[in-house]
């Protein structure tokens, strides 16, 4: 039809998202406009990275402006991107254009100057390479990025200086890395200052247990109440390997009560986990969250001024004239009675419509949690939640015995990607070294080289989000940077490190050698976009194994549970029976 292509990338709990498509998509005379003009798209980014991954850097390219959700992509016919931008209001809002004028001018420019927009196309294809260009250095002394990072630390928030506010909680497992390493305490006391306020503070739910996505502010007051299972996970992650270094009994209790909450309040068809909570419920961001003076009181009567010695509650509110649930510290009160009034303000709130839940299972985001729980398991002495940790794992496993997808079974699109290879042989390995599973080690090792074949790209040297062979973007996603999760090549790295430890099989020594010398070749002028490649080439660099050779169960077990206290994954674990 000689018709450019609207691409609208968002995702299921995304806040903006709906509601531009309720102002717009779903606006009659606006959908006339798009129907007429335009080959309209609309894309879950989480079911497809790749493509989320291509066109937010297409839009930092062709405009120089930060992307975000919803993204708004106008492609050539040959889905080329040329121009885009993020949200669009119907009518002109705060300087940005109303999207009908933007569709009506878009319109307007590609029928004008078609042929010169599609033969654009090599130009940017040409940025997309330059992008990926790498500079000399082989190998380096990794510990200055950390002192570097450390500079943009808030000291008296936590975090990151500025807002909006995000966790990042896998640039700080990074710094706590070094800790490790260097017995530093500045960095100690930052991820302890981190965990604190985030854990304290109204980006937790307090109730119930989970962190939100970010804040708007900088003092993590004000959340932006959508709960992301990601999230969630590094929170988890973190705490373990904080807890390992350093006891403390409220931030355990933090970890138990998140770890209850994902594991009831996230779990979705097959037993498997969903995405997301959206941070509306009635069309309203955080109303399920959130609470009036005038309800607590009613609610509580006169326990409220025991509740007021726990939490910041005040007539005129935190937000919009109502609360957000913000701990105070070092008051004493009674921990039981003060339990017994969050348990019923708990059941007063799921009296309440609940914010809409993604119920999309991620593979990548079930063993990456599965992975996790395993260790807080461990540490907590949890049989418990050791043993549900096993049941996911027996679940996933009998899902993917014959094959592994992302999201769903059966999609004749892009149906895995990178991360969901290397998260669950990352889980594979753990169900070797805490119990000795040799098959989940041979499988592993199958899946490893089957990731290799099919997203290495032997030109740039580095793994690619989808499947080399069946790529359907108008270049590569050669993605480095850790995003939501840690980015799946320095997770393949750590995995490729453990696997050459255990087996002593050269091809995995020669794998790891490529990939170390690529990331080191990109770490410099991208390295606070590579936090997790720094903690793992570092792993890489100075192993550290622990070989058992024994048929005495208790022995085993007082062994592995010795060396996750003192190493956590840091550590290969390796049985020996002659």
């Amino acid at each position: 039809e000689k018709k450019p292509i609207f691409l609208s990338i968002g995702y299921a709990s995304c806040h903006w998202c709906h509601v531009m498509a309720h102002e717009s998509f779903e606006n009659i005379e606006t959908a006339k406009i798009m129907n007429e003009k335009f080959i309209n798209i609309k894309v879950d980014r989480e079911e497809r990275p790749d493509l989320d991954f291509i066109f937010q850097k297409s839009l930092a390219i062709l405009t120089g402006a930060q992307g975000g959700w919803p993204l708004s992509m106008f492609l050539d016919e040959n889905a080329v991107p040329f121009t885009g931008g993020t949200y669009f209001p119907p009518k002109e809002l705060h300087g940005r254009p109303s999207f009908i004028n933007v569709l009506e001018n878009v319109s307007k420019v590609y029928q004008e100057n078609r042929d010169k927009i599609i033969n654009q196309a090599n130009q940017m294809k040409m940025v997309f390479r330059e992008l990926n260009k790498k500079n000399a250095v082989l190998n380096q002394d990794l510990e200055p990025y950390v002192e570097k990072i450390i500079n943009y630390t808030d000291e008296v928030n936590g975090g990151f200086k500025g807002a909006p506010k995000f966790p990042q909680f896998y640039i700080f497992d990074t710094i706590l890395h070094f800790y490790k390493k260097t017995k530093n305490k500045k960095y100690l006391e930052i991820v302890e200052k981190l965990l604190l306020t985030v854990s304290s503070r109204g980006i937790y739910d307090h109730l119930e247990g989970g962190i939100s996505r970010y804040t708007v502010d900088e003092k993590w007051i004000v959340p932006h109440f959508e709960k992301m299972l990601y999230d969630n996970i590094q929170y988890v992650n973190l705490l373990n390997n904080y807890l390992n270094q350093k006891e403390n009994g409220y931030l355990k209790n933090k970890m138990r009560q998140t770890i209850n909450f994902i594991n009831s309040e996230f779990v979705t068809k097959n037993n498997l986990l969903g995405s997301a909570y959206d941070a509306d419920s009635d069309g309203i961001e955080g109303k399920y969250y959130i609470w009036t003076y005038k309800e607590l009181n009613e609610l509580l009567g006169n326990d409220l001024e025991l509740f007021k010695k726990k939490y910041q509650v005040s007539q005129q509110g935190n937000f919009e004239g109502s609360n957000i649930l913000v701990e105070n510290l070092n008051i004493d009160y009674s921990a039981d009675d003060i339990l017994k009034i969050e348990k019923n303000l708990l059941e007063n709130r799921k009296k309440r419509n609940k914010p809409f839940f993604d119920d999309k299972p991620q593979t990548d985001l079930n063993s990456f949690w599965s992975y996790v729980t395993f260790y807080s398991s461990i540490l907590l002495d949890d049989e418990n939640l050791y043993e549900k940790s096993s049941n996911k794992f027996n679940n996933l496993s009998k899902l993917y015995e014959n094959k592994i997808f992302h999201c769903y079974d059966g999609n004749k699109e892009v149906d895995v990607f990178l991360e969901d290879y290397v998260y669950f042989c990352l889980l594979l390995l753990t169900m070797y070294e805490l119990k000795n599973d040799k098959i989940s080690l041979k499988k592993c090792e199958s899946l490893m080289s089957e990731a290799w074949i099919n997203f290495f790209n032997s030109n740039d040297k580095i793994l690619q989000k989808n499947k080399v062979q069946f790529n359907d973007l108008f270049v590569e996603p050669i993605d480095l940077n850790d995003n939501n999760i840690p980015n799946g090549n320095s997770i393949y790295l750590f995995v490729c490190n453990k696997l050459f430890n255990i087996l002593g099989n050269q091809k995995w020594s020669e794998k790891i050698d490529i990939l170390s010398k690529s990331f080191h070749s990109h770490i410099n002028s991208n390295f606070s976009q590579m936090f997790s490649y720094i903690k793992i080439l570092d792993i890489c660099e100075e192993n550290v194994t622990v070989t058992i050779n024994s048929k005495n169960p208790k022995t085993i077990n007082k062994i592995k549970k010795f060396v996750v206290k003192n190493f956590m994954d840091k550590a290969t674990i390796i049985y020996k029976e002659d």
